[in-house]
This record gives C-alpha cells, structure tokens and sequence, in this order.
C-alpha cells in the first residue's frame, strides 16, 4: 500500500529544468506543497505559474553555502515543515582528464558534493524534531560503475552513494529515510536536450534515453512507499544503454 504524498513539503533543488522541473509538476499532481530552488528565478516563476499547487520558489546559488541555508529557512517559514528535501541540482562534465580545467571541476564537486551535504545538514534538525521526512539525492549510474569517459563526473557521484549508505544508517533511528535514484542518460538540457521532437525521438524511437518525466515517476514511486520501506538505491537505464 502506497503513502499519500497529499501535503508533503517537498524542497527541490535544480528545479528550473530537467528532472528538477519534471518531478515538480508531476508532484504538483498529487498535491505537494513545493519550495522550488535554482538560480533562474524567472524559469521557476514561469513553471509555478503552470502548476496547480502550493509553490514557493526561491533563488538559490548551490555554490553558496548561504543559499542553502536560506532556502530551508524560508521553507520552514512559509510551510511549517520540511517533509523532503530532492538533493537534484547537478553539473555534468565529461572527457579526458588531461584536458580538463580543474576550476570547472572544483565547482562540479562543490554542486554535486558539497552542495548535496549541506542540504542533508539543513533539513535533518527539522525531520528529527517530527521524526520522520525523506533526504533524496540524484546520483547516476557513473556512481554505480566506473566509466571513463567521465571520471570527475563519476567521481563526484561514487562520493554521493556513500554518503547516502552511511548517512542512512545514521538518522534511520529518527525516523529518516535516505535514498539515490540513478538513472543512466537522460534527454534534457544537463545531455544538450531542449526541443521535445529531439527527445521523443531519442527516447522513444531509438531508446537511447530516458525522458526527465521517468526519473520524476521514479521518484514520486520512491516516496510513496511506506514508512517501513526505504528504497535505498533505484537505478533506472534507457532500453538500449549499453552498460
């Protein structure tokens, strides 16, 4: 038997676009309250416009450790509670290490990493004091298997399955759920994706790709089981990725 996600707060980062966007509207459809955090404000504004549920966005810099903390704040102001924080905002760089520029990469740690840590550190006060609430983190299959046309990539999400197994065990006892949904490539803007016709035909035509809106099912699958339940790891992959 599901859980009714009806009322949750939901804090989503990364939310102007891709899974971040998907997963808002989708959630909208069961009656979330959401706080939608990203840097384009006015992507945000024009998505909340579009839904049909309480929305709160907030302008957050992920790179900035003050953001962070104000989008939680302002979250617990507006709706009382924080029931789960999407740790979804995230950099994507791949090729050959020899030619990367290790500034570009310091920031992907500090988006995919850091940033990620700091969210879990902001909200687990607030989900200890009721005993309950979810801290769900994107990864990807790079965190799962080691490929080498992206290792800083990789890299950054090997370091996310690791905090989301130790970090799990540590708060499970306050009533915590902690998990990672890792989906192999997908259509959207972080693959270079924004014209729908291109999407569908590499999603559904070739199966090359999954849509934004299946990691966003996958989600909504994840949080609505049971208290009992955790779904530590979902790893989700196109039909045709071969890895």
């Amino acid at each position: 038997m599901r859980t009714s996600l009806s009322g949750k707060v939901v804090i989503i980062t990364g939310a102007s676009s891709g899974i971040g966007a998907a997963t808002a509207r989708l959630l909208a459809e069961y009656d979330c309250k959401m706080t939608l955090a990203a840097r384009s404000v006015d992507k945000m504004e024009a998505l909340a416009s579009e839904l049909n549920a309480d929305t709160f966005v907030v302008g957050a810099d992920m790179t900035q450790p003050s953001d962070i903390i104000n989008m939680v704040d302002k979250t617990v102001e507006k709706f009382g509670h924080i029931d789960v924080m999407f740790a979804n905002a995230g950099i994507y760089i791949p090729g050959q290490v020899e030619e990367g520029d290790p500034d570009a990469w310091s920031n992907l740690l500090t988006v995919n990493v850091d940033s990620v840590l700091r969210c879990a550190h902001a909200v687990i006060p607030h989900m200890k004091t009721q005993n309950s609430g979810d801290i769900l983190v994107t990864s990807s299959i790079s965190g799962h298997i080691d490929i080498h046309w992206e290792p800083i990539y990789s890299a950054s999400k090997h370091a996310i399955q690791t905090f989301v197994h130790t970090l799990r065990r540590q708060v499970a006892q306050y009533g915590i759920r902690v998990g990672s949904i890792a989906p192999g490539a997908v259509a959207n803007e972080l693959w270079g994706f924004d014209n729908q016709d291109d999407i569908d035909r590499v999603s559904l035509k070739e199966h090359g790709y999954l849509k934004s809106e299946d990691v966003a099912h996958a989600v909504a699958f994840m949080l609505s089981q049971p208290p009992h339940v955790t779904i530590r790891d979902l790893v989700m992959l196109p039909q045709n990725q071969d890895l």
